[in-house]
């Protein structure tokens, strides 16, 4: 259990990390940017620049202010269950 939760510990601090680099990447210029593709490289050998432009491209998730509401589910029909389990038919 010690060895799952210090993997999972790496893995999220991982994660930030990279969500940091990449926010760096985006308002970074000549050899800042290099730096920051050099340390990303280091933490994500196959990651590659078209992975973080094809993520741009697509469409924004709602944000919390932007979400839709969910039409009112159907209430549920008086009586409780539906019924009894119908009898199995038996085996010749």
């Amino acid at each position: 259990m010690i060895e799952r939760q210090t993997e999972l510990k790496r893995r999220y601090h991982r994660k930030a990390k990279m969500r940091k680099l990449k926010a760096k990447l985006a308002t970074a210029t000549g050899a800042d940017r290099e730096k920051v593709l050099y340390k990303i490289k280091r933490l994500s050998p196959w990651w590659t620049e078209a992975s973080l432009t094809q993520k741009h491209n697509t469409p924004k998730a709602a944000t919390a202010t932007e979400k839709k509401e969910r039409p009112a589910s159907k209430p549920k029909a008086e009586g409780g269950p539906k019924g009894p389990p119908k009898p199995k038919a038996e085996k010749k």
